[in-house]
């Protein structure tokens, strides 16, 4: 009876979701209600009574007041020059490095996550600016392509990250914890990018092209002026809520001050800016709300079809060790990663996955980590690879081309992933220095 439990919870996901096509929350509120109605009988007014409060308690944490700021701040970003900055600010930084100007796709993609929290907005900003002026300069298309697919999955693990704070309602830790956690297995990656990078380029000059004009010491100081208000927005996010003076949702919304004070100094700031920032971000918002409504009431659900239960039991009986489970779930989840994006992986997973790596023994907080590079992992895994669209839409490249320029970068981003299971403090030394004291 438990194994046609979980078998027709699974189908309804597929004809629901994956096979109509239908939007996410619609997806996992008719999985929920039929799940509700057919296997147990459930009437629909005790549905309706335990629906209420989930939407009141989902949609009004205070935790939640993060994401729209956060949002906004991206899209702030995107709609004035301060994107343009980093590529002019990083272009005479990179040049002596082998490789030279493809290090701005790695580089930019990793500050610009630290402001937008956002894979798309990181792989849209940064690719508008790097795709036409590497080509120009004649670098290998598919290391251009490649490289930002990846970097720009950053976008999701820097922090602050959107899955991370979305996470981190639903599994009910620590989001200032996982923040710091994302520092060093952002910045590990991104070393393995740029380490790839350099090894081509030393083993095939001509995927980057030496520039006819040499950066001189008042180039690389230009560069540095350009990049201070992106590393003084950075500094003022991450530096309040690392010393304690403010939560994560407070430093979103200093973030968005900061910003907007900035674009005011340089005579960016206009009604259009305002109000288009301002409505994007809003839908975006709400679309994640809504989400996070529906991923509720499929955890209630399945917490009534004892669904985690079973699904513990079924791989408890199956005597895997810690590392097998891991293997298992990263499986998994580049097979969901095929087909979903990744909120939805995160809200869909969760209910069933964290009871197990808790029984394991895992850390959550490292585990948030593993996660959300399980997610980058989708960003750039066909069919449905937000960064591969997003890179599509830019250049008007076949999808499958691109998909196979970022292979080499989905490898290295499994080599990260080892390295974090085989190393748990590379995610954990830092929160546990800043937080344990």
């Amino acid at each position: 009876m438990e194994s046609m439990f979980i078998a027709f919870i699974i189908l309804l996901l597929v004809i629901y979701y994956l096979g109509l096509g239908v939007w996410v929350f619609a997806g996992l509120l008719l999985v929920s209600t039929t799940g509700l109605v057919f296997l147990i009988d459930m009437p629909m007014d005790r549905i309706g009574k335990i629906m209420a409060p989930l939407v009141i308690r989902s949609a009004t944490s205070w935790e939640i007041s993060a994401i729209p700021m956060f949002i906004w701040m991206g899209e702030l970003m995107l709609r004035t020059d301060m994107s343009d900055r980093l590529f002019r600010g990083l272009s005479p930084l990179t040049y002596h490095l082998p490789g030279r100007l493809l290090h701005t796709n790695i580089a930019g993609s990793a500050l610009f996550a630290a402001i937008s929290g956002s894979s798309a907005a990181t792989t849209a900003t940064v690719g508008k600016i790097t795709i036409s002026e590497l080509g120009k300069r004649g670098y290998s298309k598919s290391l251009t392509y490649g490289s930002l697919a990846g970097a720009g999955s950053l976008g999701l693990l820097i922090p602050p990250a959107i899955v991370m704070i979305v996470y981190g309602v639903l599994a009910e830790v620590s989001i200032a914890r996982l923040f710091a956690a994302g520092v060093f297995p952002g910045v590990m990656i991104a070393a393995l990018y740029s380490g790839y990078v350099i090894i081509i380029s030393v083993l095939h000059s001509s995927v980057a092209p030496p520039d006819r004009d040499k950066p001189g010491l008042k180039d690389a100081a230009i560069g540095l002026l350009n990049l201070i208000p992106i590393a003084l927005l950075i500094f003022i996010v991450l530096g309040s809520i690392y010393s304690g003076l403010a939560t994560p949702s407070e430093a979103a919304a200093v973030g968005v001050v900061a910003t907007l004070v900035m674009i005011i100094l340089t005579g960016q700031f206009t009604r259009d800016v305002f109000f288009g920032t301002l409505v994007s971000a809003v839908q975006t918002s709400c679309m994640i709300a809504v989400i996070l409504i529906a991923a509720a009431f499929l955890s209630t659900a399945m917490g009534f079809l004892h669904v985690p239960q079973d699904v513990a039991k079924a791989i408890g009986a199956m005597n895997l060790s810690p590392y097998a489970l891991i293997v298992i779930l990263a499986v998994f989840y580049v097979l969901l990663g095929m087909f979903l994006e990744g909120i939805s992986i995160t809200v869909m997973s969760l209910p069933i996955t964290l009871p197990l790596i808790l029984a394991a023994g895992f850390d959550p907080i490292w585990f948030g980590i593993f996660l959300v590079i399980m997610v980058e992992l989708a960003q750039i895994t066909p069919p449905i690879g937000f960064n591969l669209f997003i890179i599509q839409g830019l250049t008007g490249t076949p999808i499958m081309k691109i998909a196979v320029a970022a292979t080499p970068f989905f490898v290295l981003m499994c080599i990260g992933v080892v390295l974090l299971t085989v190393f748990p403090e590379i995610a954990l030394w830092l929160p546990n220095t800043l937080f344990d004291k």
